[in-house]
């Protein structure tokens, strides 16, 4: 019995199917403008905590104050 493995998309869509996701990411951290680099420097610390959130509390309380000052 012949198995049949699904086709996978060619490496070349792949990768611009992705960069079009990182596009729109940089897009919506752009608009944070201010509070940009304390998002990345949250999402580096994820990153390195393995997404844990208790670790990051410093991260997430500078982007949260950020956001506030912006509010007004």
């Amino acid at each position: 019995m012949e198995q049949r493995v699904p086709q996978s998309e060619p490496q070349s869509q792949k990768a611009s199917l992705h960069q079009s996701d990182a596009d729109d990411d940089d897009e919506n951290v752009k608009q944070l403008n201010e509070c940009s680099s304390l998002y990345l420097s949250l999402q580096d610390c994820l990153i390195k905590s393995n997404r844990n959130w208790k670790s990051c509390q410093m991260e997430v309380q500078a982007l949260k104050a950020c956001n506030e000052r912006r509010k007004k």
